[in-house]
Parts: C-alpha cells; sequence; structure tokens
C-alpha cells in the first residue's frame, strides 16, 4: 500500500472530482487508518478494523468517482457492486458472497500483471527467438531408421555434428536479429499456432449464482481437458505480443500469485455498496417478495468480518474497507438494520453541485469535459474553442435542469453537451471551415427553446 498523507490523497482526488472537501477528507482518514495499523504489532493490528464508510448525497454528485478513483491511487483492489442485485438466501439472485469473490478475482488479475510486468524482458526476449525460429529454424537431423535414436551406436559423434552446422545457422539468426531489431520486418506475415480455448458457456446455466458454479466448471473442465491448437496469420509485430504473453505466463508462479492476490485482498481490498438506500427499510407485505431487511442481514456477516470460500481458498473480510453510498431521497440512513448502522461510523452527506461547480468540471479536472470533447473532434481536424460566457450559460443551464427535473448531478453536463454539439459532430468530417468558436449565443440557439420547454427538457435534457 502506498504511503501518502491524507493531504496528498485529497490534493490526488482534487485533480479529478471538485468539490465535497468533507467526503475526500473521510476517505482520506480512512486510508491512512489502513497504512497505520499496518506499522502496529501483529496482536494489536487484528484488534482494529477499517472504520466503513457511508456517503449521503445525490446521483451524480462523485461518490462512486471518489471510491474508484481513491482505489486507482493506493493501486487497491476494487470492487463495485449494487445492493438492489442481491437477495437474500433461499431466493434466485445473486448472493452477497459473489461480492467477495469478484475482489479475489481482481486482486488476483492485479497481481498476475505485475509479476507479468517483472518478468516482460525476458519473456520479450523469449518471444524474438521464438520468431527467428520461426524464419531460420535449426536444421534437423535425418533418421535412417526409427530404431537409430534408441540402438544407435554413433551416439558420441552426434554433438559433433550438431557442432559442425551450428555456426551456419547462428551467423543467419545473428543477421535475423538484426533485422528483427530494426524493424524491418514488423509487417512480415507468419503462421503461428495458438491454443483455442472455446467460447464460453454463456447461456448455459441461468441465474448469477448457478452462472458462478458454471465458470467453476468451466474452469476445472478447461484444466483436465488438453488445449485445441489453432493456426492464425499475423504480423511479426502481432506474433512479438502473443508470444510474449504466452512466455510470461511460463515465468511466472501461478500459485505464489493466488496466494500474493488473496493476501492484498484481505488486507487492502476496497468495495463499493452502491444503491443502498434501495435496501434500507423494512418490507410490510407479507407475501413472497424478496425481504430487503434479509438482503441487509446477509450483507451483516460479511461486512463485519467472515471467511467467505472462493476457488482461490479461503477470504477473510475483517480488513477490507467497505463504502456504502446512497441518494436516501425515500429512506434514511437510520431505515437501515441497527446491526448494519454501526458498522458505518463514517457518515459523509456529499453537497449538490452548484453553478460554479458545474464550471470547474467543465474546465479544471485532468479529464475536464471540454478537455474530451476539444480531443474527439480534433481528430476530425475541427479545432473549438468555448468561450468564458459559452462556459457560464453551459453551467446555468445544468443547474436549472436540475431543478426543474431530476437532479443527477454532473451527469446533466454530459447530455447538455451532447445535445450542443449534436449537428456539429455530424458535421465534422465535411466541414470547410474547422476552426470554431462557441459563444453564448451559440449555445443559446442550440439549447434555450429546450430549456423553456419543461415538458420537452424532461425528454431531451
Amino acid at each position: 500500500m502506498n504511503e501518502q498523507t491524507p493531504k496528498q490523497i485529497v490534493q490526488e482526488l482534487d485533480k479529478y472530482i471538485i468539490g465535497q472537501a468533507q467526503a475526500k477528507k473521510s476517505v482520506a482518514i480512512a486510508l491512512r487508518n489502513r497504512w497505520r495499523s499496518k506499522q502496529l504489532s501483529e496482536d494489536l493490528k487484528d484488534e482494529i478494523i477499517p472504520k466503513n464508510i457511508l456517503m449521503i448525497g445525490s446521483t451524480g454528485v462523485g461518490k462512486t468517482e471518489i471510491a474508484r478513483r481513491l482505489a486507482k491511487l493506493v493501486h487497491a483492489p476494487f470492487v463495485k457492486v449494487e445492493a438492489t442485485k442481491f437477495t437474500e438466501v433461499g431466493y434466485v439472485g445473486r448472493d452477497v458472497e459473489s461480492m467477495i469473490r469478484d475482489l479475489a478475482e481482481t486482486a488476483i488479475r492485479m497481481v498476475k500483471q505485475e509479476r507479468m510486468l517483472e518478468v516482460n524482458d525476458r519473456a520479450k526476449s523469449l518471444a524474438e527467438e521464438r520468431i527467428v525460429d520461426y524464419f531460420i529454424p535449426t536444421q534437423k537431423k535425418e533418421m535412417r531408421n526409427p530404431l537409430e535414436a534408441l540402438f544407435s551406436a554413433k551416439t558420441v559423434e552426434q554433438p559433433e555434428a550438431e557442432a559442425e552446422e551450428k555456426p551456419q545457422y547462428q551467423a543467419g539468426k545473428d543477421w535475423f536479429r538484426k533485422r528483427l531489431a530494426s524493424g524491418e520486418m514488423e509487417e512480415e506475415l507468419i503462421e503461428i499456432t495458438v491454443e483455442d480455448n472455446g467460447g464460453p458457456m454463456v447461456g448455459m446455466f441461468a441465474g448469477s449464482g448457478i452462472e458462478e458454479m458454471g465458470n467453476n466448471i468451466q474452469d476445472m473442465i478447461s484444466n483436465i481437458l488438453p488445449k485445441k491448437p489453432k493456426k492464425r496469420k499475423v504480423t511479426v509485430a502481432n506474433a512479438r505480443k502473443i508470444f510474449t504473453q504466452e512466455e510470461a505466463q511460463k515465468l511466472i508462479d501461478m500459485d505464489e500469485v493466488i496466494s500474493a492476490g488473496t493476501k492484498l485482498a484481505e488486507d487492502s481490498g476496497i468495495i463499493f455498496l452502491d444503491e443502498i438506500d434501495k435496501v434500507a427499510g423494512r418490507s410490510n407485505s407479507s407475501g413472497p417478495d424478496v425481504s430487503r431487511e434479509g438482503v441487509q442481514r446477509d450483507i451483516l456477516p460479511i461486512v463485519e468480518g467472515s471467511t467467505v470460500v472462493t476457488k482461490y481458498g479461503p477470504i477473510k473480510t475483517d480488513h477490507i474497507l467497505f463504502i456504502a453510498a446512497g441518494a436516501f431521497h425515500v429512506s434514511k440512513p437510520s431505515d437501515l438494520i441497527p446491526e448494519l448502522q454501526g458498522r458505518f461510523p463514517i457518515r459523509v452527506e456529499l453537497t449538490n453541485l452548484s453553478k460554479e461547480n458545474f464550471k470547474q468540471i467543465l474546465t479544471e479536472p485532468a479529464n475536464a469535459l471540454l478537455k474530451q470533447y476539444r480531443s474527439l473532434l480534433a481528430t476530425e481536424g475541427v479545432k473549438i474553442e468555448f468561450t468564458e460566457d459559452a462556459i457560464d450559460e453551459l453551467a446555468q443551464i445544468a443547474c436549472d435542469v436540475n431543478e426543474q427535473t431530476e437532479n443527477i448531478g454532473a451527469r446533466r453536463l454530459h447530455t447538455i453537451l451532447e445535445k450542443l454539439l449534436e449537428d456539429l459532430a455530424f458535421e465534422a468530417p465535411d466541414l470547410e471551415i474547422k476552426d470554431i468558436e462557441i459563444n453564448r449565443a451559440y449555445v443559446q440557439s442550440k439549447l434555450s427553446h429546450i430549456v423553456v420547454n419543461q415538458d420537452l427538457s424532461h425528454f431531451i435534457l
């Protein structure tokens, strides 16, 4: 785990997320506390559990983005799950333990990628040797008699014959390696043999729980049955990538990868439980409907700390950080069962975005929306510039539409910009004038009639 201080974590989050200072501060402290606990003695370390976070705020204000950026920042395995996807035990649907299995898969994939990067240079060297062997194969010794390999009296003389042939082929291979290094052969076509893994067993099993069982069966069968070779014609450049992947796979120890991956999931895993408010509250119906309270009770032991059996072995959830989030428009955090409430001690309320926030989202982040659209249209040779009054108008429209209709936060800007640039994106390849300025008048001409007509804005914006 990285050792960033809370201030450094907040500074990094500020590059991508506008506002929500309190939420950033809370997650930064929670993350730093995980690092602090790892510095303690073993007996005390086990006693300190992560302080889970409950984020409260409307959609589009940055709840998911904060959690996702946080995981990327510390290189921690991260899984986002929807609480509404789960059903309580006894019903067909996704069981709550699947989130831990997903986390284990993510962690092992991360460790595997790291290990493959470590051996990449060696794997690339081996891959190039395979390409060299394709173009300049080593001459095989002819067998006059099938029994010669077993009963030949001249086995001692064989190395001498090979030694005589070696310089000839070595010189050719050295010459070809130089051509390969210079990039002359990149577009040459070669025929390679790859393993045909077959297609996935889609639709064979119904339901999420059974689907996971089906995947496990598929993995088991694939390990038993031999891989079917398949020939492909590819360029040397693509062949190098394929061979490098294959050689890297052979060089890494998968048992060590699995062990390190499960450890990483246990110590540094982050699970984002979205739409937790949708399972809050007690159901009044006595029919066969899935109980929302039942889902909460199934989530509870996972959050409290338990052991979940996965195909990679048992995973302890005691030190996994859970971040729950919900709008809580209808229900309240107090509608959650008391036991679950107690497992989310850090409460953060995210504020609705203001006009100034919208202006900042459009211009300031490293991946600012206006920068994205400029780059997209630049691929067609079209250069667009947004004036200050145009940005101000866009922010005002986003603010007004959110107030008049459903408040979807920053996602409203995507909708507005798509509508604003719709005609321009359509005509871009055929435009004669490539430099275009977008000002307030342009924005109003494209959007004002939609904003004024509230019925229309419900459908379009």
